[in-house]
């Protein structure tokens, strides 16, 4: 699976692409696309430009994005919304499934805690792609994390199986005969 990693907003917005091949996770590429200037439009422009250049590129499969969760300062909120609009936008062009984590969620994949501070979070990606040095700025370092977060979650979910989804009747067969509440399909217990 491939999945483009994105860490919305408008003056920094982190992106990575990772790939799994069977069991190991490369990192093809990643950075931080800067917009500058007090107009928005072309800010936005600007970054859908760059985005589009990266989904050209790398070819993800899916993109995996990380949610607002909470934010005091209501101007970053909404060039941050801003932001996620144009990321959205472009997966919907690309037909890409999309999957939003939340801080803590991306975090507790990466690091086994939710609280965990952004200096762990660089360290850790670092540590499970095999980096040189941590990435820089925190937004690259923070889209590599939502793209690990969301490959654990997709192998959790049993999507890339022998690369193909598990159905549910797999998932029955797997579990009914250990699990007693469950019943098999075409025939019970």
């Amino acid at each position: 699976m491939r999945v483009l990693g994105v860490d919305p907003g408008l003056g920094r917005c982190g992106w990575a692409v990772l790939e799994r091949r069977g069991g190991r996770v490369a990192a093809l590429g990643y950075g931080t696309i800067h917009t500058d200037g007090e107009e928005v439009a072309p800010r936005l422009a600007e970054l859908a430009t760059r985005l589009r250049q990266v989904l050209a590129a790398h070819r993800p499969e899916a993109l995996a994005i990380e949610r607002l969760f909470f934010n005091a300062n209501v101007r970053t909120a909404m060039t941050v919304g801003q932001a996620s609009g144009v990321v959205l936008l472009l997966a919907a062009e690309h037909g890409l499934a999309v999957t939003a984590y939340t801080p803590p969620q991306v975090k507790q994949a990466v690091t086994g805690s939710g609280s965990a501070p952004k200096e762990q979070v660089g360290y850790m990606v670092k540590a499970l792609l095999g980096l040189a040095s941590v990435p820089a700025p925190a937004d690259t370092a923070d889209a590599l994390a939502v793209a690990l977060c969301h490959l654990n979650h997709a192998g959790l979910a049993g999507t890339e199986a022998a690369g193909a989804a598990s159905t549910e009747a797999d998932w029955l067969a797997r579990a009914a005969p250990t699990s007693p509440g469950l019943a098999r399909k075409g025939g019970g217990r």
